[in-house]
């Protein structure tokens, strides 16, 4: 794939630019690292599932080192402190659903909200990226279709029962994804990415993992308007 129009007027080595890296590729580190160990908590609420959980945190582990071989690569720090309040609140709600043994709202907000989040992310960043990073991102972003599925196949045989939870889940989880986006909105503008295309992409895939699970049109528009309030 050939270097869009966007990213050759980009300065990948100019303060304003490694300054915001530094952010956006702490989050990405971050988030690669909070799927890693929620995928070895999920491989103990559904044990029969281990060693796929299992497999599926080893690749997510190789994409933290291959995001952060991105950033040595911008001679970048990441600003971590940054990235680990960034995902505090998702962190917080996982391990709360996680210490009361609820599957279906940890798959939730690992196999939809992040993993949906990670792809529309990767997917806007892939066409403006310097070089290094597109190659790791778009063999990553394969990947997160592929446990994107997992969490869709388990909960879409498990509907009937988890569908009052989901709903729950989506209306704790999803105003937190704008909050997210809003904290990031600058620092996305100068790496190239617009918010507005961040939420469309995210929206696209969520609203298909939801019409996958079994969710009807009319739920999906209901369940994806919540927390527009603070977008």
């Amino acid at each position: 794939m050939g270097q869009t129009l966007e990213a050759i007027a980009i300065n990948y080595q100019s303060e304003t630019y490694r300054d915001a890296y530094s952010r956006i590729n702490a989050i990405v580190i971050e988030g690669e690292a909070e799927a890693y160990s929620n995928y070895l908590q999920l491989g103990e609420l559904l044990p029969d599932f281990k060693e796929d959980f299992t497999k599926l945190a080893k690749m997510e582990d190789r994409h933290k080192k291959g995001f952060t071989a991105c950033a040595k690569n911008l001679n970048v720090t990441p600003d971590m402190d940054f990235a680990h309040v960034f995902f505090a609140e998702l962190h917080g709600n996982f391990q709360k659903a996680f210490a009361l043994g609820d599957i279906v709202t940890c798959l939730l907000i690992q196999s939809l909200i992040i993993e949906c989040f990670a792809i529309a992310a990767y997917n806007i960043y892939i066409p403006v990226a310097d070089p290094f990073a597109r190659k790791i991102t778009e063999g990553v972003v394969k990947d997160e279709y592929m446990h994107l599925n997992f969490g869709e196949d388990w909960l879409q045989s498990h509907f009937d029962d988890s569908k009052i939870t989901l709903e729950q889940a989506n209306r704790q989880n999803l105003p937190i994804v704008w909050k997210m986006l809003n904290q990031v909105e600058s620092d996305a503008k100068v790496l190239g990415m617009e918010k507005e295309a961040l939420i469309e992409d995210f929206m696209i895939q969520y609203g298909e993992s939801l019409d996958k699970i079994g969710f009807t049109t009319r739920d999906i528009m209901k369940m994806s308007a919540m927390g527009l309030v603070v977008a």
